[in-house]
């Protein structure tokens, strides 16, 4: 009996280590570092004095942190905070329009891929996704073109139409792949219990897809928020910019007002933060069941 302890022992000592799983796990911790890092100056940045941020050597804690930046972006009353509420809300009308506009489009585009058949189904649907083998700013003279044409250079529409172009085939890629596995059967149920095909979607389809178009949903939205190229190009009036173009103008020709502007990018990143924070189970559901087929 006490050998068997004793053997027992030393094959938990001699256990190998697993240099895979720790190489991973240092790996994993570099990656954190590298993506925390610059988020964490940025915020030190924000609450420094525009003296304090100039100076060198940099020191990472400020000797006397203020919030004076945010309080400046936060106030209406002033310019620097109309200004960036005004494009605050510039960037939140565009996301969201764009999002639900991409939701009512994609949805039903989806459930038309997975559950009809007809003549080049499968052409048309690989010929949506033809579009993001190519970078954006190869469509930004065609489209400022086509905008100027339909007189809509310099209007949130412009904007909104464009996102709806770049974001309409990853979502309907994704939404029908969660289609297919949710099971026909359900539908089929609920035909013969008297249901339409549009109350069957509605009842049972629409429920269980939800994590798929909240998914999505937060995609359109992150894209939308985020764009700078266009929105730099097709708007031309400064109370119709979004913040990625907007918080440009802290910088000037002969200063930068480094505070402000980590304050302002700082503010500019909470809305989409917050967002996949509280639908993140939703989101990882979408991706994990969208990419299996059962």
């Amino acid at each position: 009996m006490t050998s068997t302890f004793a053997d027992a022992g030393r094959s938990r000592i001699r256990k190998p280590i697993d240099w895979w799983r720790w190489s991973g796990r240092v790996f994993l911790l570099f990656l954190l570092i590298f993506t925390v890092l610059p988020m964490a100056w940025m915020v030190l940045t924000s609450l420094k004095s525009q003296f304090a941020a100039m100076q060198y050597p940099p020191q990472w804690w400020p000797a006397e942190p203020t919030l004076e930046n945010y309080s400046k972006l936060l106030d209406p009353s002033n310019s620097v905070g109309h200004e960036f509420l005004q494009y605050f809300w510039n960037s939140l009308y565009v996301s969201v329009a764009t999002t639900i506009l991409g939701v009512v489009v994609a949805v039903p585009a989806a459930y038309a891929f997975s559950r009809f058949r007809f003549p080049g189904r499968t052409f048309l649907f690989f010929a949506v996704l033809v579009r993001n083998m190519f970078p954006a700013v190869v469509f930004l003279m065609p489209l400022f073109l086509l905008m100027r044409r339909l007189g809509l250079v310099g209007t949130h529409t412009s904007l909104i139409l464009t996102y709806l172009t770049f974001g309409l085939p990853l979502s309907i890629w994704l939404l029908k792949g969660f289609y297919d596995n949710i099971p026909i059967q359900l539908e089929q149920a609920a035909r013969i219990d008297g249901a339409t095909r549009f109350q069957a979607f509605y009842m049972i389809v629409l429920p269980l897809s939800s994590p798929g178009i909240i998914a999505t949903s937060i995609f359109s939205f992150i894209g939308a928020w985020n764009e700078y190229v266009y929105a730099v190009t097709f708007l031309n009036n400064k109370d119709k910019l979004t913040l990625p173009v907007g918080i440009q103008r802290y910088f000037t020709e002969f200063a930068t007002d480094w505070p402000g502007l980590m304050a302002a990018t700082f503010l500019m990143s909470v809305p989409v933060v917050v967002l996949f924070l509280v639908l993140q189970k939703y989101f990882v559901r979408a991706l994990t069941e969208g990419a299996v087929k059962s």
